[in-house]
Formats: structure tokens, sequence, C-alpha cells
């Protein structure tokens, strides 16, 4: 099953699954949720590249998880990728993850972004934007940055 821009076994694909043979296959009953998170993505996509005036690609850089790769990747045992709800992303050819968060969240509601990360994690260059379809249950987490001192509401360097 595809969405525009997006495909299932691109969403549930994982290097590091891969690398332990861990089978990452979205079960059945997760496939609907997970054909909504990527509806949120194409969302993404397109509202990205009408910004920037020309076509932007994201890239899923982790999206489904089940519960064998999640504990790999040190994910927490509520995490919304293990629903199919949520993905990480980035979009190289748009900017920085900064930008793309500072782009998305005064549209969240718009583009049916339950919540939205700017992670940037200890120790590292790295950074991304995590997008779920499931909205906190405390409105101040539904936009937040987590960065090495913590996290923080609203998107913030």
């Amino acid at each position: 099953m595809t969405v525009r821009n997006f495909t299932l076994a691109e969403f549930a694909e994982s290097a590091k699954a891969a690398e332990l043979g861990i089978v990452n296959a979205i079960p059945a009953d997760l496939e609907h949720g997970a054909i909504k998170t990527l509806e949120m993505l194409q969302r993404i996509r397109d509202h990205l590249s009408m910004v920037a005036g020309r076509d932007t690609r994201i890239t899923i850089s982790s999206g489904y998880r089940c519960a064998a790769l999640n504990k790999a990747v040190g994910g927490s045992g509520s995490s919304d990728h293990l629903y199919a709800r949520a993905a990480d992303i980035t979009a190289p050819t748009f900017g920085h993850p900064l930008r793309i968060a500072q782009t998305l969240a005064p549209v969240v509601s718009v583009l049916g972004i339950g919540q939205l990360i700017y992670e940037r994690p200890k120790g590292s260059d790295r950074a991304w934007i995590h997008v779920s379809t499931r909205i906190p249950e405390k409105p101040a987490n539904r936009i937040i940055t987590i960065t090495p001192p913590g996290a923080r509401v609203g998107i913030v360097p």
C-alpha cells in the first residue's frame, strides 16, 4: 500500500533491524494507522515543497518499530513508533531540522500533526524531527524541543 510519495515498506524499513536480524513488519491491525501516518507525511512533504517552491523529499529515519526494534534503539515503552503513529524525518533539500520544525510548528493542526518534536541528542551533531498523529494529553507536549539540556516547550534552537 502506498500514499503518493511513501510506502508501508519504506515506513517499516530499518537498517538497525536488518543489522540485528529483527523482522520489523507492520502487523495487519496497525496498517490503517500506518496509512494515516503516511498521509500526514505526505501533507508535510507537500507543505515543505510549497514553502520551498520545489519538490522537497522527506527521508524517514525511523517509522514503525516492533517491540524488539524499539528496545534495541532505546525507545520508550510507550513510543508512538510502536503503534505506527510516528516517524522521525529530515528533509535535507529544505534545510536543517530546526528550520523544518520552525516551518511546521505554526501549521500542526492544518497538517494533522498531533505532536512535533525537534530532537538534537546529547553528544551528536545530528538532529531530526519527530512527528506523530497522536495529540498528547498535555497540550504543552504538542510542540517541543528535546536537546541535551532537556525538553522545552516550543521549537527553540
